[in-house]
């Protein structure tokens, strides 16, 4: 990969990210209230509201508050809550630590458990065990991400008690329990991704063992472990990289609900609570860091495709 091509990928993504912080700052411009009722709320009197908008740069062409605003943004100040008067950066690094930890573990667990089903069901193609596979996951992907916490809830909370239903403990106080609250949150989320990545590896996997290389590989007399762990596979994981890459994303941007339901205060949940409390400051932070976690993640999934496979060259 030549240096060309990041520098140009970075471009990108810094471009992005300001469309991304122009669209988050117009939105929030738009909101019901403004950030002087918010502060001082429905009683005040228009006195007050037109001293704190003045005090606030409230009164500024748009242009003008959003060019402050990015300026703080790039120097890492984001302002202070306005619903606790608490900084905003450590408290969205905070519930995004949190998200990237539900993240990590649902994703290692659907790993796990993604790719020897993809490849079972990829050798043993057309089989009871594909026809099976096929039709678990059409199951899985048409289930709302509501219906299978809630499923996983009654089995493995209600009527197994094996795991507590909600709550949440860092794992700096207590590794144990931590992981003991974060393991229903982690396998609900993991069956729904299990559903669609699954059939990726499924679908790569049949195509890498019709594929010329692995015909030539069983010509030269290798082991059919080491044509399918070895040749087929490596080949077959480069989409599904991307895909994994891309689910770090959803996983961060669309398991409010399951975060909601778990009680887990991440950031997609911390997002839900400012915006119902008019934070203005926490929503346009909160959206701006899960936008760059997205497209970090879409940098990444190509360096980790031109790592294992060094035919791809970036101009």
């Amino acid at each position: 990969m030549s240096a060309g091509y990041l520098g140009r990928r970075l471009l990108a993504m810094i471009y992005t990210l300001l469309v991304v912080s122009i669209i988050v700052f117009g939105v929030t411009q738009i909101l019901p209230a403004d950030a002087a009722t918010v502060i001082m709320g429905e009683n005040a009197t228009p006195e007050q509201l037109a001293a704190l908008r003045e005090r606030l740069g409230l009164n500024d062409l748009r242009v003008v508050q959003y060019l402050r605003w990015l300026g703080g943004v790039l120097t890492g100040e984001f302002g202070a809550s306005m619903r606790t008067g608490q900084p905003v950066l450590p408290t969205i690094l905070e519930a995004l630590f949190r998200s990237l930890t539900l993240a990590a573990l649902s994703i290692a667990l659907m790993l796990v458990i993604v790719l020897p089903l993809g490849i079972l069901a990829a050798t043993k193609r057309g089989g009871p065990i594909d026809v099976l596979f096929g039709f678990v996951s059409y199951v899985e992907v048409s289930l709302p991400e509501f219906v299978t916490a809630t499923l996983v809830i009654l089995f493995l909370a209600e009527w197994l008690q094996l795991l507590p239903a909600t709550g949440y403990v860092p794992l700096t106080d207590d590794l144990w329990a931590g992981l003991r609250h974060l393991a229903l949150p982690t396998i609900t989320i993991s069956i729904i991704l299990v559903a669609h990545v699954s059939r990726m590896v499924r679908s790569e996997m049949v195509d890498a063992l019709h594929s010329d290389y692995v015909r030539a590989a069983r010509l030269k007399g290798l082991s059919e472990n080491r044509v399918v762990y070895v040749h087929a596979l490596r080949n077959a994981l480069l989409p599904t990289i991307t895909i994994v890459a891309l689910d770090v994303g959803y996983v961060l941007g669309g398991i409010i609900v399951v975060e909601e339901i778990f009680a887990i205060p991440g950031l997609g949940r911390q997002l839900i609570v400012s915006i119902q409390a008019r934070d203005l400051p926490m929503i346009q932070a909160g959206a701006l860091v899960l936008a760059s976690t997205y497209a970090a993640m879409n940098l990444l999934a190509d360096l980790g495709n031109a790592f294992l496979d060094k035919r791809i060259q970036y101009g």
